[in-house]
């Protein structure tokens, strides 16, 4: 396959960007994908971007997140998620709008789509299939009857040897996003397997109807990035709606400078359809949080109290 191949020794031999691609080779990428529902992009981003990008990243992962401490959530056992990457840098907002992907992106979802979620994990060392095979599921499937269309563009931030992203292709637009068991998938021919393996930098796009998954084992920590696509209009399935997943997007105004009418549609400026007012997650909040919490609260408390007290002294002694 021509694109996986050349393609992938692009993204390993430099990190420095291709300009943007002729009209006649963003046709084939364009083919590519809707033959085979993955395809790899060139280098778009110069290594200055990416090594930006992967020290704001980096700055998330030293420390869970807590209070007013900036860090990562843990949902899970084995991954650390970096929320709203948007936030952290001008290469996560670049790449997003980038040229060649909005290009890509354009020609397969049509005009009516926007970016609606933007995050990142870095995923553990384990042996444990914890992320298997399956179709991303986000749109209301008791509803609609269409299987609706949505691109993922991905980006590894670290190079990746093991728990590569698998896909297996020609699987899209087959049937409505599920998990799909191992049995299912032991009957596809190993010809449709594809592991992306590659360099921090390397950047793909997927539908992500495809049965797709992280590979096991993943013998080294792994970091990459997430950007989802889709048509906002399209009713979301009851579990997004209620974790508020593909809210309007978390942006910084410094990185919004340079950006078109139509950067500002995919990045969905003045787009309410999924704003869910004074939003608030029905959770029941663990006991160490309560626990953590209620010790802050008495270390903020003693430090009061030691401050009153030494105010105190110092006017004792000066009068």
């Amino acid at each position: 396959m021509r694109n996986f191949k050349e393609n992938r020794r692009l993204v390993q031999s430099s990190l420095e960007p291709t300009p943007l691609w002729p009209r006649p080779e963003t046709d084939d990428l364009v083919a590519d994908l809707k033959r085979d529902g993955v395809i790899v992009l060139p280098n778009i981003l110069s290594a200055e971007q990416l090594g930006d990008m992967q020290q704001a990243f980096e700055s998330r992962l030293r420390r869970m997140r807590w209070n007013n401490i900036e860090g990562y959530q843990k949902t899970e056992r084995h991954r650390h998620m970096v929320e709203d990457v948007l936030l952290l840098d001008q290469g996560f907002v670049d790449l997003a709008v980038h040229p060649l992907v909005k290009q890509i992106v354009t020609r397969y979802l049509g005009t009516d789509y926007e970016l609606t979620e933007a995050k990142g994990w870095k995923s553990l060392s384990t042996r444990r299939d914890f992320h298997g095979w399956h179709g991303d599921a986000w749109y209301d499937q008791t509803t609609e009857k269409k299987i609706h269309r949505e691109i993922k563009l991905a980006m590894y931030l670290t190079e990746v040897h093991s728990g590569a992203f698998n896909y297996i292709r020609g699987s899209h637009g087959k049937q409505h996003p599920r998990t799909v068991k191992n049995q299912e998938v032991e009957n596809f021919d190993a010809s449709r397997f594809v592991e992306l393996t590659g360099a921090a930098g390397t950047a793909f796009l997927f539908d992500t109807s495809g049965i797709h998954r992280q590979g096991v084992p993943m013998l080294e920590p792994r970091q990459a990035i997430f950007y989802n696509y889709h048509d906002p209009r399209v009713r979301l399935q009851q579990e997004d709606v209620s974790y508020y997943r593909y809210h309007p997007l978390l942006l910084n105004a410094a990185f919004l400078g340079r950006l078109s009418r139509e950067d500002q549609r995919i990045l969905g400026f003045g787009n309410k359809t999924n704003l869910q007012s004074c939003f608030e997650r029905q959770t029941q909040t663990p006991l160490a949080f309560k626990a953590s919490s209620a010790i802050f609260d008495a270390q903020l408390r003693v430090r009061e109290l030691r401050d009153r007290i030494a105010a105190r002294l110092r006017r004792t002694f000066h009068s």
